[in-house]
């Protein structure tokens, strides 16, 4: 029975070090937008114009978007304007409604993009004031 402790002991070495050995050796994942290894030229400009593409719709749905929020929201500012302060129509509250829809729509789009982040230099430092 000890041999066979030994031999599970050695063999629970074995796997750790090769694990060890696994994880140390493995070259770095390459970055999300850069095109995998023998992906020729071609496939990578193609892919990179159907980004670019992606992003100038999804440019053109956020000012489409944007032009009609501006409408809705001054729809809705002269609907409250006629209402007065005790009743507010029906109308004047599914605008409200549509207008809080689409600004929430707006601000995904925003957030989406498709390929590579844009370089962009970061943002100056502020540096606090040192107070003698």
């Amino acid at each position: 029975m000890e041999g066979v402790g030994v031999s599970k002991r050695t063999f629970l070495r074995t796997v750790l070090v090769v694990a060890v050995g696994v994880a140390v050796l493995r070259p770095p994942a390459a970055p999300q937008f850069e095109s995998p290894r023998g992906q020729s030229r071609a496939e990578a400009d193609m892919l990179e114009r159907a980004a670019h593409e992606a992003n100038k719709k999804r440019q053109q749905e956020i000012q489409t978007d944007t032009d009609k929020l501006f409408q809705l929201a001054n729809e809705l500012k002269e609907a409250v304007g006629k209402s007065n302060e005790h009743v507010l129509s029906l109308d004047v509250i599914r605008k409200a409604d549509e207008v809080e829809k689409l600004a929430h729509r707006v601000k995904e789009k925003m957030k989406e993009s498709f390929g590579p982040p844009a370089h962009e230099e970061p943002p100056p430092r502020i540096q606090s004031p040192r107070t003698p």
